[in-house]
């Protein structure tokens, strides 16, 4: 997801991201996207509905805005209206005949119903083109082609052949494929949060993260810095996206720091490395973390708990390397005059403390599903959209950010679920095809059935796949390959699915494709290369901590073992400053080796027994 001065890109700013920029409030849009989320909230309250029903509902409320919202010519408003249509038509026809359905468990027995399987596949994989781009559509495309053709394949790679009948009313007419489990997490839980972001988003809560952030650390050396980092991990924690974090809070955070006298290529790459961490920030951490509670069927709070000392171990990684950057370069503190007076901190921070409050309070207190208790808070943040930044109540201005909140909601919910609308049929088929197996053989293989050579594939696999298509998706591919392989190998479940969610982020700040530094650089107008080489240093924790999970797995322990977990962090946290100075700071080659290979010996070594 990228856009640059220097280097275009086709999957950074996406065409529905574009829209984002000119949020549309014209009634159709303002109606949709009300539409949507009164269906996706009343899911949540309604109880149990069919997923044959629920499910195509979704995928009819996606289409409209990544294949007619988001278009940007003639030609694609009319064949999007078209696909539209028909796309839409073919999701009400499941709908309405989810009874006779599945009765048929998945084949196709007439020619209507494979016309319609097609179609549903072709706007899947059109929906999600347009939405970000070719890579992920193309990965698609492959493995459909592979469960179609997949018998000509010589070795033990083939499968003995699918009937065409089978092959699409399992992804089409079955609760499988486009109908499968992701797209429950997208329908139930995932569209519920993106609501509660955009709740957020619309009123005064986007302010309090900024003052919160400016009253915090802007008295600080490097402050600009630091507030962007804070800021940006508030941010990022609802965003779930790194762009939508650098487009958002980068717009103020990087000319802030610029006018401190920061190198701009610093100040974008803070801006990159910070935003790119809110999806590993709890108590939300984007998409990923819901899609982590369905696959493996851990509990929403058990991934927050294990989640959480490794999040903070990646922001302390990066506010040390602002600190190691101070030694090359004047990092000044946020001027007196340009800190949030106190009361404005604590009067917007009410913005997005209540609905935080009402969601951990629902969550630990009431023991409340994650999506109810992000239901009951979404209506706490509508409440506050009648207040502005000075608590006055403005009629007009709440039915402004209402309909800012509702197209917000709609058009996210869309472009998330059109990703994982197109996952979820590669996923359907591995399914089929027992490919996932397979591949899961082939790292057992390589690794010559050794875990770190096993993790050390399933990294390099996570970031060329994160290049290319968004970070849930690339997760959701990798670990349903790689997955199986590190289990086998004794690697717990949880501890699995961290690790290739943590290095399926890689992407965002590692070269050749590089989305949160293109974003940042263009906004900075700097190189992207220098960006790249600063940011890959300030987030050497995207790097090094996934490997300390596995290492040292009582950093996931919070929750069992808070003790011992929180030791093993602080000792962590002691490589990860050694190896930042090592690769940042000012000062003697020697010194900067030695501080290096301390940092890794320290956050890789086996000290486990010296705690325990």
């Amino acid at each position: 997801m990228s856009i640059s001065s220097t280097k275009p890109s086709s999957s950074a700013s996406t065409p529905a991201e574009g829209a984002a920029g000119a949020i549309s409030l014209r009634w159709p849009w303002v109606l949709l996207g009300a539409t949507s989320v009164i269906f996706h909230l009343g899911l949540i309250f309604h109880g149990l509905t069919p997923a044959l029903v629920s499910r195509p509902l979704h995928m009819a409320l996606i289409l409209p805005w990544v294949l007619v919202f988001a278009a940007r010519t003639r030609w694609q408003r009319i064949s999007g209206a078209l696909l539209t249509v028909l796309g839409v038509a073919a999701c009400l026809w499941i709908a309405f005949h989810e009874g006779s359905l599945s009765d048929q468990y998945g084949f196709i027995d007439t020619p209507l119903q494979m016309a319609m399987g097609v179609l549903l596949i072709v706007a899947a994989l059109e929906a999600a083109r347009r939405a970000i781009g070719w890579p992920l559509p193309l990965v698609t495309l492959v493995a459909l082609a592979y469960g179609v053709f997949g018998q000509y394949v010589p070795g033990e790679f083939g499968h003995p052949g699918l009937p065409m009948a089978s092959f699409v009313g399992s992804l089409t007419i079955a609760e499988g494929g486009l109908w499968g489990e992701l797209t429950a997490v997208s329908v139930g839980v995932v569209a519920i949060f993106v609501i509660f972001g955009a709740v957020l988003n619309a009123g005064e809560a986007g302010k309090g993260f900024m003052n919160l952030a400016g009253a915090m650390a802007g008295r600080l050396t490097g402050g600009g810095a630091k507030v962007s980092v804070i800021s940006s991990a508030l941010m990022g924690s609802i965003s779930g996206s790194a762009s939508a974090n650098v487009a958002s809070t980068g717009a103020i955070t990087i000319p802030s720091m610029a006018r401190l006298g920061y190198p701009r290529s610093l100040a974008a790459a803070v801006e990159a490395v910070a935003s790119s961490g809110g999806q590993i920030m709890p108590p939300l951490m984007g998409a990923g973390a819901f899609v982590m509670v369905e696959l493996t069927g851990t509990p929403y709070t058990e991934i927050m708990a294990a989640a959480l000392l490794p999040a903070f171990l990646y922001f302390a990684a990066v506010w040390v390397g602002i600190n190691a950057f101070a030694t090359r370069h004047d990092l000044r503190p946020v001027a007196v005059e340009d800190r949030p007076p106190m009361r404005e901190v604590v009067m917007t921070a009410l913005f997005f403390a209540v609905p935080f409050a009402v969601l951990l309070e629902r969550i630990f207190h009431a023991g409340n599903t994650p999506q109810y208790a992000a239901s009951v808070a979404i209506f706490a943040g509508v409440a506050l959209l009648l207040l502005n930044a000075r608590l006055e109540v403005s009629g007009r201005e709440f039915l402004s950010r209402l309909m800012e909140a509702m197209v917000t909601a709609g058009r996210q919910i869309a472009t998330i679920g059109a990703i994982i609308l197109c996952a979820s049929l590669v996923i359907g088929v591995l399914a089929l095809t027992g490919l996932g197996v397979k591949v899961t053989s082939g790292i057992l293989a390589l690794s010559g059935g050794a875990l770190w050579p096993a993790l050390l594939l399933t990294a390099l696999a996570c970031l060329i796949l994160g290049m290319e298509v968004p970070t849930t998706a690339a997760y959701v591919i990798c670990v349903s390959v790689a997955g199986p392989a590190l289990t086998e190998l004794g690697l717990p479940l949880l501890s699995a699915h961290l690790f290739v969610f943590w290095f399926a982020l890689l992407s965002t700040i590692t070269p050749p494709v590089c989305g949160a530094v293109f974003i940042a650089a263009g906004m900075a107008d700097v190189n992207w290369l220098k960006v790249a080489a600063r940011a890959m240093a300030l987030g050497v924790g995207l790097y090094v901590i996934p490997l300390a999970m596995v290492a040292h797995p009582e950093l996931l322990a919070l929750g069992e073992q808070p003790l011992q977990a929180v030791v093993t962090g602080i000792v962590i946290l002691g490589g990860l400053t050694a190896l930042s100075f090592g690769l940042i700071a000012r000062i003697h080659a020697v010194v900067r080796l030695a501080l290096v290979a301390l940092g890794l010996a320290v956050i890789l070594g086996p000290w486990q027994g010296v705690i325990g």
